[in-house]
């Protein structure tokens, strides 16, 4: 998944994802159940070249969900050491839309926090939870499951 410039002798470069917890207003969050793996997590993926974090949040979350959102703030960068991706996570309000499953989500649902919380990884959870936090962001490692001391 890396790349470097070949002979360069450079180090592989990251990869930069983004994603969006999604807030409504009875406190309730979105969250998909990945078609690849079966994980719960919020939705996001990979940042294009041409866009700002803030689109690609608002493009990811609208392709994996059918919901629009509105982004507020940046509310942690969470580092995965094992596959060298920095992920930005904003916090956002729903918009419009209405929910739907796509090629990359299996199923698409507004969960209490806890309940998001107990069916997602460590690494995945802390992004919900950080995102309700009023001292955000928050920058933290994990290896793809749990968090990893800095």
């Amino acid at each position: 998944m890396s790349t470097a410039d070949p002979g360069s002798g450079s180090p592989p470069l990251h990869f930069v994802s983004v994603a969006g917890a999604v807030v409504r207003e009875d406190g309730r969050v979105l969250v998909i159940r990945r078609a690849d793996n079966g994980r719960w997590e919020p939705p996001g993926g990979v940042l294009e070249l041409s866009e700002s974090p803030e689109a690609g949040a608002r493009r990811e979350v609208l392709e994996e969900t059918g919901i629009e959102v509105e982004v507020q703030r940046l509310t942690g960068v969470y580092k995965n050491m094992a596959r060298g991706v920095v992920a930005l996570v904003f916090r956002c309000t729903p918009v419009g839309g209405s929910e739907r499953t796509s090629e990359e989500s299996a199923a698409v649902s507004w969960m209490a926090l806890e309940e998001a919380t107990a069916v997602m990884s460590e690494a995945h959870a802390v992004r919900l939870l950080d995102a309700f936090s009023d001292d955000a962001p928050h920058v933290r490692i994990h290896d793809g499951r749990r968090l990893t001391p800095a």
